[in-house]
């Protein structure tokens, strides 16, 4: 009976002893996480709509995890004031005129803060400093343009299919064109009828040519023709010599 009772408080005892270590594990990680072991420096900002962001979320600066939301709480009907603690580690890199920007863990994760690059010549920013912020894009604005702009095109897809359904049955001046074969045949007929026109202007002109009235006309368009080759000739020869003479 006195065994069974030993073993019995030391199975006890591991129990206790096992839960203290998992309490204490967990503490360390939760204060870690929420920098309550780390040198901390306070900021300050301000939204007009924190899209769901709470106390605790993370607080991220070129992409690493720099410190969490420690406060937020509501100053008149569009304002909200946010307390962010940064780890002093990173003081050194956020500037006075760094922005503070509301974003997620992917699409649909946990809201957190991001904290822009400053300018180089900027000051550091200072103990209980107050940052200037940019509102977020609302899923809500983005999902209601998705919906106006699928109205548009659901708009637009209608009329090109009655415009097709017009097309195809040969109603409307395209249509015409495309299901009436006689228009066809006459579009063709005018094309042959232009090309034959235009052989006969060519036979024509051939034909003035050698008429013994237009011929002394001719005559003298090629004469100026070449005249004027002559003299682009020469100028180039012109040209060539001075450009010899001056090497």
């Amino acid at each position: 009976m006195e065994t069974h009772s030993q073993k019995f408080k030391v199975r006890l005892g591991l129990f206790v002893l096992g839960g203290l270590t998992l309490f204490v594990l967990a503490i360390f990680i939760i204060g870690k996480q929420k920098n309550l072991f780390n040198p901390v420096f306070k900021l300050t900002t301000t939204f007009k709509n924190v899209s769901g962001l709470q106390v605790g979320n993370n607080i991220r600066f070129s992409g690493i995890n720099v410190g969490t939301v420690e406060n937020i709480r509501i100053i008149n009907d569009s304002t909200v004031l946010l307390d962010m603690l940064i780890k002093k580690e990173v003081w050194q890199f956020i500037k006075s005129d760094s922005k503070v920007t509301i974003g997620s863990e992917g699409i649909i994760g946990d809201k957190l803060l991001k904290i822009s690059q400053g300018s180089p010549s900027a000051p550091l920013a200072k103990e209980g400093q107050h940052l200037d912020s940019a509102e977020p894009i609302e899923m809500d604005a983005i999902m209601s343009s998705f919906t106006v702009t699928a109205g548009y095109t659901e708009v637009i897809t209608k009329n090109l299919s009655e415009i097709m359904v017009k097309i195809n049955t040969g109603k409307g001046a395209l249509g015409r064109l495309i299901q009436d074969s006689t228009i066809a045949e006459n579009l063709n007929q005018t094309i042959v009828n232009l090309k034959k026109s235009s052989k006969g202007l060519d036979e024509n002109m051939t034909a003035a040519k050698h008429s013994f009235l237009l011929r002394g006309y001719f005559k003298d368009k090629e004469k100026d023709k070449e005249k004027a080759a002559a003299a682009k000739k020469k100028a180039a020869e012109k040209a060539a010599e001075d450009a010899g003479k001056k090497k």
